[in-house]
């Protein structure tokens, strides 16, 4: 009778115990939803693209990049209709995930206890920001809320231009974009403006799996976000998506060379075969400023090509 009353009293004081964060995933958690995800981390769990992926992605087409996720089976990494800051600068980041949901007391009471348990300090809309590394794009399910949806002002878009140097992208309002838009190091896409304050809406988790328009996001993606749209790259196939746009970006150039030319003739999307290939070799070479991927990529990429023309020819032309 002794020990069941001990296992029932340790059972009781284990319950009565700070459950395990709530609002921010844990690293477990991210190393599920980013399994297939085989290089660095962060400490937390999430995936850690290169560098060099966030400078050489802004350079190439959000079509060419949702070409190759297609083909993956990736069909819902895109949305479109936003405002942004900066029309003129593409920008690109790894996805730090929030959700925000409309307010509702009692969830708001325990988010908040455990942001007091973990030191965490003013607005739950700040504890995402506190976040951010260098690199990181804010991205932001706010239901698409407008009035009183503005998760951030001149304030808070401070923090991100100064913790992340790259900005976000808001499935909400703003304020102060004018104040925003003379930041250093920020730039970002948002529903629209508002002058109203952020009211009647509550944090509910940071790098959780979340929806931007018709797109999921998983933190750790590669974001490449533009004046027509933003797209989201899964961690694990970023490398290859970037190198296979910058192909297709290449082979652009060369085509419409030809098409300036009227060496093509009739065919302007390409008439792509073994011969066309060589010149187009031929064009690198006397053009290396063009190759912003190694050369042993291009090569690997240029023979995939080569084979597809042995091959059915399956999809509709670019």
């Amino acid at each position: 009778m002794r020990k069941l009353f001990t296992a029932a009293l340790i059972g009781s004081v284990a319950f009565a115990a700070p459950a395990l964060a709530q609002v921010k995933q844990t690293r477990e958690q991210m190393m599920f939803y980013t399994s297939q995800w085989k290089g660095e981390r962060f400490p937390d769990g999430r995936p850690r693209v290169p560098d060099d992926l966030l400078s050489r992605v802004v350079h190439v087409s959000i079509e060419d990049l949702w070409d190759y996720l297609r083909d993956k089976g990736f069909n819902c990494q895109f949305d479109t209709g936003f405002q942004m800051l900066h029309p003129e600068k593409p920008f690109a980041g790894r996805a730090l995930t929030t959700q925000y949901m409309p307010l509702r007391m009692d969830m708001w009471t325990a988010i908040a206890a455990e942001g007091k348990r973990e030191g965490r300090v003013s607005g739950n809309n700040s504890w995402p920001i506190a976040e951010l590394k260098e690199g990181d794009m804010y991205v932001a399910d706010g239901f698409g809320k407008i009035v009183e949806g503005t998760l951030i002002g001149s304030n808070l878009g401070s923090g991100i231009a100064t913790r992340s140097k790259t900005g976000f992208v808001f499935d909400a309002g703003i304020r102060d974009a004018e104040e925003n838009r003379v930041l250093e190091n920020m730039n970002g896409l948002y529903r629209a403006y508002d002058p109203s304050a952020w009211k009647d809406m509550t944090l509910t988790s940071i790098n959780a799996p979340i929806r931007i328009g018709r797109a999921t996001v998983l933190p750790g993606d590669l974001v490449l976000a533009k004046n027509d749209g933003v797209i989201f790259i899964p961690a694990y196939l970023a490398e290859d998506a970037v190198a296979h746009a910058e192909f297709i970006h290449l082979e652009d150039a060369f085509n419409f060379d030809l098409n300036r030319s009227g060496k093509n003739g009739g065919e302007f999307e390409g008439g792509w075969n073994a011969r066309k290939y060589e010149a187009f070799v031929g064009w690198i070479n006397a053009n290396p400023g063009q190759l912003h991927m190694t050369r042993g990529e291009f090569n690997a990429i240029l023979e995939e090509r080569k084979a597809r023309l042995e091959g059915p020819v399956s999809g509709a032309p670019k």
